[in-house]
Parts: structure tokens; sequence; C-alpha cells
């Protein structure tokens, strides 16, 4: 790979091929790929792949979708990691509007495309045919799109976010100089690979010659034993795992002593998850990591300290950190005007995309100021005496339910959809670490069962309400707007139910 290379995002599987090429590059289950087979495959793949400029990735986890993604960025396409089992309708309009030319399926991927295209001609799967075999990747620039991944939209139509190769050489440059991961180390892949997380993990194992892990959903019974077992060194994952592991019995005083480093994002931190984590793994420095995937994975970082984090937390949350280097952020308050101590956090710098798939999608999102493009991220930070920042929540109707930003507006969207119901509000509470959904609706009373099998159609199954409520009328406040606190204290009432 010649120096001027050094900024594609496959060049750190080489540098890890380079490092360990008869080490295991991943591991499924009893399954295990060295880096040498992988490359070997994702070069075979690649070369199947042809001239397609955007290549599909609609795999479970399986060694398929590794190579996969691999195989994208060796061809010099643009990466796009879909999901086998999102509703059909929502992956077929993610297949569209990213121009998708090639996909790569496993078994489960073959499956959703026939329920997403039935018997008309769709995009074609690539059939890897090694007398194709690419011999090198092929060369990309810094502003090529190395993976697009989608988010949430507000009208039922998910916003694609185009992540440049100059934008992760940035960000995983930064994470090397800050982190001591080498070819020993094992990490856990507990995150969807249409999840932005996911590439943390990837690329700081394979820039490391270090293993991928991907963690069954059983493993959560007993999660000290499988860490044990796989030699699991390096945790990622949503802060609600904790919940759920704890309620295995798995977070005991000393149960994690494998783990080297700790990670969590997608959700905000509790102190109290943080400091129980930490006792059952008291060899591993902990870090809450922050960034939507406008960013490229995460743009702040904290390290916890169990004697100075508590203090300096907001409302029992970890601060989010400060925001990497090279970048700069402000606050503004309500009226527009940048505050020193509380608004919303604004960023700009090399890790951020130039704006999504669909121009239209930007409004309200990314901001001109000083001459400069903002991403406005509509959470709401406080900076702290020292300069970091602690998140306080969110501007917008957006959360985080199991790690997935979600668009309650979306939810709203697709249950007007379903027949008899007239209008719906859908409030976010806060159960246990973890965020559930609860819809209020008019019109004709549904059976619950009904509403959230129309709902499947159209949603993934991580932004699923827990309850559905029918009202005859909304709530409204004084400015005749639907009282959204008097829902959500209702919603609080199910919820304990």
């Amino acid at each position: 790979m010649t120096e001027h290379q050094q900024h594609a995002l496959h060049q750190r599987f080489l540098r890890g091929l380079s490092l360990s090429p008869d080490r295991p590059a991943l591991r499924i289950g009893t399954e295990e790929v060295t880096y040498r087979a992988l490359h070997e495959q994702a070069l075979i793949m690649a070369g199947s792949v042809g001239s397609a400029k955007t290549v599909g990735v609609l795999s479970g986890k399986s060694v398929t979708a590794y190579v996969g993604i691999l195989a994208g960025l060796y061809a010099g396409a643009t990466v796009v990691p879909l999901h086998p089992g999102f509703p059909a309708a929502r992956t077929r309009r993610m297949l569209e509007v990213c121009g998708t030319e090639a996909l790569i399926a496993d078994g489960l991927g073959r499956a959703a495309l026939r329920e997403i295209y039935g018997d008309a001609p769709g995009v074609p799967v690539v059939e890897a045919d090694p007398a194709r075999a690419l011999t090198a990747p092929r060369p990309v620039d810094a502003s090529d799109v190395a993976y697009l991944l989608f988010t949430s939209g507000s009208t039922g139509r998910p916003k694609g976010v185009p992540i440049t190769h100059g934008s992760t050489h940035t960000y995983f440059r930064l994470l090397d100089a800050r982190y001591d991961f080498g070819p020993d180390d094992v990490f856990t892949q507990t995150f969807d690979l249409n999840f932005d997380c996911a590439m943390f993990d990837l690329f700081c194992a394979w820039g490391a010659g270090a293993t991928v892990d991907a963690v069954p959903s059983a493993a959560y019974r007993d999660i000290p034993a499988h860490l044990a077992e796989r030699g699991i060194t390096v945790w990622f994952s949503t802060p609600s795992a904790i919940s759920l592991i704890r309620r295995m019995g798995g977070l005991r005083p000393g149960s994690l002593p494998g783990l080297r480093w700790s990670f969590f994002a997608g959700e905000a931190l509790r102190c109290t998850d943080a400091a129980d984590w930490h006792a059952a793994a008291p060899g591993s420095v902990l870090e809450n990591i922050y960034g939507p995937t406008e960013l490229t994975v995460t743009i702040t970082g904290h390290r916890w300290d169990p004697e100075s984090s508590p203090r300096l937390a907001v409302n029992g949350l970890v601060p989010i950190g400060s925001v990497h280097e090279g970048h700069d952020h402000v606050l503004l308050a309500e009226d527009g005007s940048e505050d020193d101590v509380e608004g919303e956090l604004l960023i700009t710098g090399p890790q951020m995309t130039a704006g999504y798939l669909d121009p239209e999608d930007d409004r309200g999102r990314f901001a001109e100021r000083d001459g400069r493009l903002w991403y406005r991220t509509g959470d709401r930070v406080r900076r702290l005496p020292g300069g970091e920042l602690v998140y306080l929540g969110r501007l917008d109707s957006q959360v985080q339910v199991q790690g997935w930003r979600v668009e309650l507006a979306e939810v709203d969207h697709a249950l007007r959809a379903c027949e008899g119901v007239e209008d719906v509000v859908t409030v976010a509470r806060p159960v246990e670490g973890s965020t559930e959904l609860v819809v209020f609706y008019t019109g004709r009373i549904r059976r619950p069962a009904e509403l959230a099998r129309a709902l499947r159609e159209l949603l993934p199954q991580g932004m699923l309400p827990r309850h559905y409520e029918h009202v005859a009328q909304f709530p409204l406040n004084s400015n005749r707007k639907v009282d959204r606190p008097v829902l959500a204290a209702r919603a609080a009432e199910l919820l304990r139910s």
C-alpha cells in the first residue's frame, strides 16, 4: 500500500494482516478465520463485485458479513451494511435510495431478499468467483465514501449518512493515540453491523492485529463465563447491557477480571451502572464515549474515575467528556446565541459528514457559522469547569432505544397509517437504565397486538413501543398544544403497572 493510501479504511485490516497473518481476525461461535484467510476471501469477493460503486451487505453476523464489508472496501466501493431482520419495505427503500448495484448476502439475507422483491428482479447477489480475485485493494481518495449508514427519519424515510475514508482515518488515528490495543486483545462484537459502533470494534481490532469475537444473545445469561471462555479483553456495548447483565447475576464484584478496556455508547450512562461495571471489572479502564453517526462513530470521551466522575455527574449521568482534538464545538442557547455553559452542542471538524445522502434531509441538522458547516446534534449539554461536557437530554423528539436513534415522529407517522387510527403521540420514558416507548392514539380502539403487528411491517424491532394506550383526545396545555408532560407522566404509570 503506497503512502498516499494510508487514509483508506481497509488499510487498517492490512496493518493487522502484517502484524498477525495467521492469528484469528474473526471468531463466530466455533468458527475462526485468520487474517490471511479473511484477506484472501475478501480479494475474491471484491473482484467478483466488479465495477459496482455501491455494495450492500445484507447478512446476519456470519463470516459472509465480515468478508462482505472488507470486500466492498477492497473493491473501492461504498459499503452499505443492512440488517436482514428489518421490514422488507424499509430495506427496499434503503437499497433504492443509495443506488445499490450489488449485494453480498448470506442465507438470512437471501431469505430477506425473497420477501423484499418477491418474483420481481432486484439487486443482483454477488457470487464469489476465484478467477476474478483482485491481487490488491483498489485505490481510493480520502473524499470517497467508505460506508453509508441509515438513521431514523421523522417522515418514515430513513436518512442516509455517508462517511468518507478521510473521516475514518482521522477518527482511528485519534483512537490509536488514546488506546493501547494490541494483537493479544479480543474485542466483543455486540452491535449489529448496520450500527456505527460496530465499526469501532472492527477497525480498532483489525488495526491492532487483534481478534473480533461476535457475542451471541445466549451469552448474556452468563457473561462472566462467556468472557472468560473466549478470552475477551475489550468490551463495547450500549449501557442497557449493564442492566441486563446485572439481572442475570453477572455483575458481581470481580466477576469480569479479564477485561482491560470497557466502552459504552449509544445511550446515556448512569453513574450507578458505571460504578457497578467498574467493580465487576476492576482491571479495566472504563470510558463513556459519545457521538452521532454524522460525526463518525464517536466524537467525545470521558474516562471513568470512581472518585471524581460521580462529582462531575449531572442528574446521575456520567460526563461524555471532551471533544476530539482537531474539532471545534459551540453551545447554542435557545435564542441562537453562544452560551459558555449550557446549550445545544454543535460540532465541526474532519470527522463530520458533509451532509446526508439526500440534501433535503440537511435542513435543521447542518448550519453555516463563520463560513464553516456545523452539525447540530440536537443534544443539550453543559460544560463543566474543567472543560468536559455532560449530556442533559434531547432538544427534540429524538431518543435512544437500545442504542438505536429513534425519531418519535417516525413512530407517530408509521402508526397513523394503521386503519382506524386518527392521531398519535409517542413518548419515551427511562426504565432500568434504558428507554421504552409508549404510544397514545385517538380514533378507533385497536388491540395492542394489532398495532404492534402493523408496526412490525414498517419499523425495526428495536423501535417498537412497549405500550399502546387509546385516549378520546389528547390533553392540551395553555398554548393549545399537546401536553407531552401529562402524557409522559401517564406513560410512567403504565410502565410501573
